[in-house]
């Protein structure tokens, strides 16, 4: 579960939905700034309000806790090269450096050049060792929620 894809879908649904923060707020009878730490990934809302949520947008909780989002830029990890440089960064800026080794472990030798390029402070090779052999299913989730994250920021701009 990747809490900062939360965030951004909440911030998304919410905005889409036309509310703000305040009248978000005021609709679930909590503060403002709750709704703002869900927003920024700083907490998840409680199961009561994610109902209330999931009644409010039209969606299951299951949607909100592991967003789909529908593809607006790319549709695979390693069309990530054609995403302009600033956006790409901020995406995977939005991951841990383990998040992003395992999903690099799936890609090409390109697109692994490309995302070390963008961390050249980060030692991939010492991470990969340190985790070792991930499952296929691993990787491939790891590549489709930067896909998600990269295509709702296309949604948001974010």
């Amino acid at each position: 579960m990747n809490t900062k894809l939360i965030a951004g879908y909440l911030q998304f649904l919410r905005k889409n939905h036309g509310y703000t923060q305040d009248e978000l707020a005021g609709k679930l009878d909590i503060s403002r700034q709750a709704v703002s730490k869900w927003e920024t990934g700083a907490t998840l809302p409680d199961l009561e309000v994610l109902l209330e949520l999931s009644k409010l947008y039209g969606v299951t909780i299951n949607d909100i806790l592991e967003p789909k989002i529908q593809p607006q830029r790319i549709t695979e990890f390693e069309q990530i090269s054609a995403v302009p440089e600033t956006e790409r960064k901020e995406a995977l800026q939005l991951f841990d450096a383990d998040s992003l080794a395992i999903a690099l472990m799936g890609a090409s030798p390109e697109t692994n050049a490309l995302v070390e390029g963008i961390f050249p402070d980060i030692d991939f090779e010492r991470i990969r060792n340190k985790i070792g052999q991930v499952r296929v299913e691993t990787v491939e989730d790891m590549q489709n929620q930067i896909v998600s994250m990269v295509n709702l920021q296309m949604l948001e701009g974010i």
